[in-house]
């Protein structure tokens, strides 16, 4: 396994991880690894069995696409929700459209 492989499929992990508001060590724990493992598999120096990929996607609700899906790399949530501010606060006029967009949908 390469370690740029690694290394991509680390930070998808830890995205994740963090994007649920999982601990190392809850994960770990969750995942039957110990914290070590969990550490190393996330900064990409150890990868795991395929009975571990198994428990970590069930563990953090994710599919293997969306771990090995290394083209992308979602934004931090706080990095998108400060962006969405910034542009909602600009014009009045596209929150009211946004509200209703958002109804439409959600409704």
């Amino acid at each position: 396994m390469s370690d740029e492989i690694k290394k991509q499929f680390g930070k998808k992990v830890k995205y994740y991880r963090e994007l649920r508001g999982f601990t190392q060590e809850f994960l770990a724990e969750k995942i039957e690894v110990n914290i070590n493992s969990m550490s190393y598999i996330e900064r990409g120096i150890n990868f795991i069995k395929s009975e571990t990929l198994d428990k970590i996607c069930k563990a953090l609700d994710v599919t293997p696409k969306e771990l090995f899906d290394f083209d992308y790399i979602p934004e931090n949530p706080k990095e998108i929700q400060a962006k969405i501010d910034n542009l909602l606060k600009k014009n009045e006029n596209k929150l009211n459209k946004v509200y209703k967009i958002l109804n439409e949908i959600l409704n």
